[in-house]
């Protein structure tokens, strides 16, 4: 399976279906390395900050935690 590569600009232009067509693939995890796994994860994660309505579905697989910087 083929990592997405985007730049920033990018990630407006993508619709409902990239959004869950990259989600499967995440969730698959067939990916021939594990850097075009982490790629996927980082547009994900991207998506999430700048257009969170298409991620909500699939916050699972970012796997946000709170952080306690006591």
């Amino acid at each position: 399976m083929a990592a997405l590569s985007i730049s920033p600009q990018d990630l407006s232009t993508l619709t409902p279906a990239d959004v869950k067509d990259l989600a499967t693939r995440l969730e698959r995890d067939e990916y021939s390395s594990p850097f075009d796994g982490l790629k996927d994860w980082h547009v994900l994660r991207a998506l999430a900050f700048q257009r969170p309505e298409l991620v909500e579905p699939y916050f699972d697989l970012l796997e946000f935690e709170a952080c306690d910087d006591d």
